[in-house]
C-alpha cells in the first residue's frame, strides 16, 4: 500500500519525479541505474518498450517497461530525442542526491514514516514481487541478483506454510493419476 502511494504522490509531483519513482519503486532499478538513463536508451524490443541500463559490474540490462513506466518516461522526455532522461530543475542530469530527496519528499506525501531511500524503493519492489507470488528465479533476474540467496533475504513469506511445495506436488501428482 506504501509503495502504491509513494508512486500516486509521484504522479501528482510531476512528470520527472513520477518517472524517478517509477523507475525506483515499479522496475526496482538502483539509483544510479535510474538517474544513468539517457533518452536513447529507451528502445522497443520484440514488441516490449525497453530501457538499457548499466548495472552493478558495468553490465548492461534490458528491462521492459509496464505501460505505466513508459507513460511516465515518455511524459519525463517531454519533446526531447536525446540526453538524460531524468533532469533537475536547472535542466542538468538528476543525480543520486537529488534523487535522494525527491524520493524523502514523495514518501513524506505519501504517508510513510519509516526513513525511504531510492534502495528502500528497490527493497518494496522485490518484496511485493516476492509477495506477489513471482517466482523467485524470476524475481532474482528482474532484481539483477548473481546470488539467489541475495533475492530471499527479502522474502518476508518464506516461512509461510500456506505456500509450501509439499502443497503443490501433491495437488500436481494427484492430477497425474
Amino acid at each position: 500500500m506504501e509503495l502504491g502511494a509513494f508512486i500516486a504522490q509521484g504522479a501528482a509531483a510531476g512528470p520527472t519525479d513520477h518517472a524517478l519513482a517509477c523507475l525506483l519503486g515499479l522496475l526496482g532499478l538502483r539509483v544510479g541505474e535510474a538517474c544513468s538513463i539517457n533518452i536513447e536508451a529507451l528502445s522497443t524490443e520484440r514488441g516490449h518498450r525497453t530501457v538499457t541500463v548499466l548495472g552493478k559490474g558495468s553490465k548492461l540490462a534490458v528491462i521492459p517497461l509496464p505501460p505505466r513506466v513508459a507513460r511516465a518516461i515518455d511524459h519525463a522526455a517531454g519533446n526531447r530525442e536525446s540526453g538524460p532522461l531524468l533532469l533537475t530543475r536547472s535542466g542538468n542530469r538528476m543525480n543520486r542526491q537529488a534523487a535522494t530527496r525527491i524520493v524523502r519528499r514523495l514518501a513524506k506525501r505519501a504517508g510513510v514514516t519509516k526513513r525511504i531511500s531510492p534502495q528502500s524503493l528497490r527493497h518494496s519492489f522485490i518484496t511485493a514481487a516476492l509477495d506477489a507470488g513471482v517466482p523467485l528465479r524470476d524475481v532474482q533476474i528482474a532484481a539483477r541478483h548473481a546470488d539467489p540467496r541475495t533475492t530471499t533475504r527479502y522474502d518476508r513469506a518464506r516461512n509461510n506454510l500456506d505456500r509450501h511445495a509439499s502443497y503443490i506436488v501433491t495437488a500436481f501428482v494427484a492430477g497425474a493419476t
